[in-house]
């Protein structure tokens, strides 16, 4: 775990400009209507509207997307009683996980105030600016009275994380510890140590999922919580046990199955979880020092299930799982509040996700390969991007069964595409992709069935029912590659293109390819040589219809690729040259952008076929291309030889397909601001048209620009290269492509090979 030392932080928090979040505007503002539309006069129509109908408060303003988050600054993490003011960047902190995990906005609200009567007031004061209430760092026992008031006189979700967020996430994990450790929660017995406003929550929680309160101890600073103890608040004296014979918490953990731990650090020993029944289930939730390190507990018994408030560590129990969807699911119904149907409802989501398949991003950031439901996985990794459409749709649906929804969702598909797609984990674009493959799913052919990421595309891209994946490699090793990463096999089919009973289909396609190649020199001998060479082999059994598709490039460099598609398969007769597109998917709309990986410095010529290709790319993805041609200069600015060639290519598609909109040459700013470019520019082609397509001048300014914005922009989607002009569908993954970069070019190979074949079907008719 990397050391936070108080200089990194504060550098953090001052640099740049000072704070964690910031305000954008959401509507055009560039122009005086625009600000006449924003504010006045344009402003009143709907106030009014809001004033007849208070509802439609959600349709104008961002009211059904934003949250404030509310502290007097009582009870700051570990920090106790700061005050309001400075607990603010912990508050911007809050707000900060809401919008990158939940798309929520925030503001931070800090309250110099302690007596809860007039906190309460301050808070219902503002409470018809937002769509929900996130209490945070207030102090027990006033956080209880104040969300309970609020909860009663708000017609808004009100919920105090620091209570609700590490119950619904502790309960999820010890829901599934159970289930790992075969026991069962009514007959369990439970150790609290820590009586404040989380552990009087998680315990109540825990007894919503079954267990019950005569197995459960509950320890505050002076030890065990009994009947007989005088001063105990309501919250406590709930819990008060009528056993005389425990008073520490040596005797309470003593044949415990559970202890939890929202106390302090260092309080539980070796020798206590030792005396522990068997099996025994160790939440350690203290923050930043355990209550017993993760080493002691497991070097104390092999049998111990442990999680802790840790990323360090497996098992890590933190609200971030929880508290930015369970808001996203009641804000998206317009819920009227946060109840105890909507908190089980994520209990549950949360819980059965530990149990599904580990997405490969999940993976990938903690550098594992096989995280698997089990003693060392039982809570999902917050990073999981699952996390905001299972659990934000069990809440949603659950506020819309327990009554407290004023908005209903009917299409629950459609509801998580959508939440995909505000945070970028999906676009229109790419669902429609994988929507289409699912539809009409190939055989398609991984080149590189021994590469880690090619394995795992092709295992998921069958989950998905993208493709029907064929592997080319030693099935051996691609066995034993895929028994560590624990991804099964099933229904996919191994090829050892070197293995003897392949000789024949050797034999075969090397005549085949001889007779396409003999008055180029091939010979028998030469053509059945390559045959052992996976690339050869592969796009063969496009050629031959043994497969439909074939993907290669995670290993092959692209000269030696290129060498071996132009022999086989070759380009399309109606042009001279093939190339490629990536597909930038960004939150101003989709740009195609070519080419990308195969024409280094092209000349005019091969200019034309590349924008020609493009435009028949760009309707393949069902979208209207509207071209530029990209250079330094503008319109003959400049007359060297790049920007002369570039200016020749235009006039010559002009010429050939005169309705084709299509201009240049002209500068990227140019090209993407069309009200500069039709004021300064009032000839073009593309007058009144926003660009979706550019094609650059040579290899090394398409493939800087694409990757410089995705350098800059890491959670921008970018698909591709997506191959054009090549008579079959080959297709092309880059040496850095991740597992979910190879599954989209996956699904392109699929439709283009289904394109292909109707084509081909219509052709022989």
């Amino acid at each position: 775990m990397v050391k936070i030392t108080k200089e990194a932080a504060l550098e953090y928090h001052k640099s740049g400009r000072p704070g964690k979040i910031e305000v954008t505007p959401t509507k055009p503002y560039r122009t005086q209507t625009d600000l006449s539309l924003a504010y006045s006069p344009g402003v009143a129509f709907p106030c009014l509207e809001i004033q007849e109908h208070p509802n439609d408060a959600y349709k104008y303003t961002d009211k059904g997307n934003l949250v404030a988050v509310i502290s007097n600054g009582t009870a700051v993490l570990g920090l106790g009683d700061i005050g309001a003011l400075s607990g603010k960047p912990v508050m911007e902190g809050k707000g900060l996980l809401f919008k990158i995990y939940g798309g929520i906005d925030v503001f931070d609200i800090e309250v110099d105030e302690k007596d809860p009567e007039k906190f309460c007031e301050a808070v219902e004061k503002i409470a018809p600016t937002f769509g929900g209430i996130n209490l945070e760092d207030i102090k027990a026992p006033e956080c209880f009275y104040i969300e309970e008031r609020l909860k009663r006189t708000l017609d808004i979700p009100v919920m105090h994380d620091d209570q609700h967020g590490t119950a619904i996430i502790s309960a999820a994990g010890l829901k599934n510890a159970l289930e790992v450790n075969g026991k069962d929660i009514s007959k369990v017995s439970i150790v609290v140590n820590g009586a404040g406003a989380a552990a009087i929550s998680c315990t109540k929680l825990y007894m919503a999922l079954g267990a019950r309160k005569e197995n459960i101890l509950m320890l505050d600073s002076k030890g065990v919580i009994t009947s007989d103890r005088e001063n105990l608040n309501e919250q406590k004296r709930f819990f008060a046990t009528d056993r005389t014979d425990v008073h520490t918490l040596e005797e309470a953990v003593k044949g415990a199955d559970v202890f939890v731990g929202l106390s302090k650090g260092n309080v539980l020993t070796k020798d206590m979880v030792r005396s522990m029944a068997k099996d025994p289930i160790v939440f350690a939730l203290a923050n930043p020092v355990p209550e017993i390190s993760y080493e002691d507990a497991m070097d104390s018994r092999p049998d111990v299930l442990m999680a802790t408030g840790r990323s360090d560590y497996p098992n890590q129990i933190n609200n971030v799982i929880g508290f930015p969807y369970i808001f996203r699911g009641a804000l998206d119904v317009h819920a009227s509040a946060i109840n105890e149907e909507m908190k089980l409802a994520a209990v549950h989501a949360i819980a059965d996700l530990a149990k599904q398949p580990v997405p490969d991003v999940v993976n990938d950031v903690y550098k594992v390969n096989n995280l698997t439901f089990g003693p060392s996985y039982f809570i999902p990794k917050p990073v999981d991007p699952r996390l905001i459409t299972e659990v934000s749709a069990a809440v949603a649906k659950a506020a819309i069964d327990s009554g407290v929804a004023r908005h209903i969702i009917t299409d629950w598909e459609e509801y998580k595409n959508n939440l995909r797609q505000m945070l970028g984990l999906q676009t229109k674009v790419t669902r429609k992709l994988y929507d289409t493959a699912r539809a009409h799913p190939q055989r398609v052919v991984f080149a590189e069935g021994i590469h880690p990421t090619m394995l795992k595309a092709a295992v998921q891209a069958k989950a998905e029912g993208i493709c029907q994946p064929i592997l080319l490699g030693n099935d051996e090793r691609i066995a034993k590659l895929a028994d560590q990463l624990d991804l099964s096999l099933e229904g996919i089919e191994v090829v050892n293109l070197r293995h003897d009973r392949e000789a024949e289909r050797r034999e075969r396609y090397a005549r085949i390819l001889t007779e396409k190649r003999q008055r180029d020199g091939y010979t028998f001998e030469e053509a059945n040589d390559k045959m052992f060479e996976r690339n050869y082999f592969g796009m063969m059994m496009v050629e031959t219809g043994d497969a439909d598709a074939f993907i290669t490039g995670l290993y092959t460099k692209y000269s030696n690729t290129l060498k071996v598609v132009k022999e086989i398969i070759g380009v399309r007769p109606e042009y001279q040259n093939f190339g490629t597109m990536h597909i930038i998917n960004s939150q101003r709309g989709t740009l195609f952008v070519a080419d990308t990986l195969i024409n280094n410095n092209p000349n005019t010529d091969q200019l034309v076929d590349i924008a020609k290709l493009a435009s028949t790319a760009v309707r393949f993805f069902n979208e209207q291309p509207r071209i530029a041609l990209i250079s330094h200069s503008n319109f003959g600015s400049d007359q060297s030889v790049g920007s002369r060639k570039v200016r020749e290519a235009v006039a010559k598609i002009h010429e050939q397909a005169p309705d084709l909109p299509i201009d240049g040459e002209m500068q990227i700013s140019t090209a993407l601001d069309r009200e500069l470019r039709d004021t300064l520019y009032p000839f073009n082609r593309l007058k009144g048209m926003d660009v979706n397509t550019l094609i650059f001048p040579n290899l090394t300014s398409a493939r800087s620009s694409y990757k410089m914005i995705q350098a800059l922009e890491p959670n921008i989607e970018i698909i591709g290269p997506i191959q054009m002009g090549l008579n079959k569908p080959i297709h092309f993954a880059d040496y850095g492509s991740s597992v979910r970069d190879v599954v989209s070019i996956t699904a392109v190979a699929v439709i283009d090979a289904y394109v292909d074949k109707i084509k081909r079907s219509f052709s022989v008719k």
